[in-house]
């Protein structure tokens, strides 16, 4: 796997999608207020569409970005289960007055935390190849075919896999840090922002269909 070169494309398909296109541009920072309708571009870009599709039939669009909310979230009940159960239980605890009870109930809490970002951490390594596996079948099923979905993944490799996501997160910090001092010039800094939010969202969707795109998918 190129990580360098799956940096330059992706930074190169953000550019190319925007630069020059403000019509198009300005959709997709409306899209960013209507989130479901960026969520539905990024479902475009997962389908493998080169270069980066036009942003048009915004129904469309605004069914698939609901179809992925309705995924992501999916994924995401395990660990809120997770996360309630310890707080359930802390709550239970903590409401007994007791100096230890709460103490114990304080504990429970930090341990719920790092119990539920562990669990969060694992689902979504596997979310984010079950929705894009999502867009390229339109089947809820597929998002959900776990077997396949690792199978993928160990074709791929778990350390290569493991390393690009840590290069995406490093980008995506350096990224941040930028928009932040961006957005500290007066006036126009948040707008900036603003705009810089579809690309950065584009960038980060093409990134990962790089890497879904590195092994073949299992039927």
């Amino acid at each position: 796997m190129d990580y360098g070169s799956m940096l330059g494309n992706s930074f190169e398909y953000a550019k190319e999608a925007v630069w020059g296109k403000w019509m198009k541009w300005i959709f997709l920072v409306i899209a960013t207020i209507i989130f479901p309708l960026l969520y539905g571009y990024v479902m475009e870009i997962y389908r493998g569409k080169t270069p980066a599709p036009e942003f048009e039939d915004w129904v469309k669009l605004l069914i698939d970005g609901i179809k992925l909310i309705i995924v992501g979230f999916i994924y995401s009940i395990p660990a809120l289960i997770v996360m309630a159960i310890f707080l359930g239980g802390s709550i239970a605890l903590m409401a007994s007055g007791s100096d230890a009870a709460v103490a114990a109930g304080a504990g429970s809490i930090l341990l719920g935390i790092l119990v539920t970002f562990v669990v969060a951490f694992i689902i979504g390594l596997i979310a984010a190849f079950g929705i894009i596996r999502f867009a390229r079948t339109d089947s809820f099923g597929e998002a959900f075919n776990i077997s396949a979905i690792l199978a993928h993944i160990g074709a791929i490799g778990w350390g290569s896999y493991l390393i690009a996501l840590i290069i995406l997160w490093v980008a995506a910090v350096a990224i941040s840090v930028v928009v932040g001092i961006l957005m500290m010039i007066p006036f126009i800094g948040w707008l900036i922002a603003f705009f810089l939010t579809p690309v950065i969202e584009i960038f980060i969707a093409r990134y990962m269909t790089l890497i879904y795109d590195s092994a073949a998918a299992p039927a």
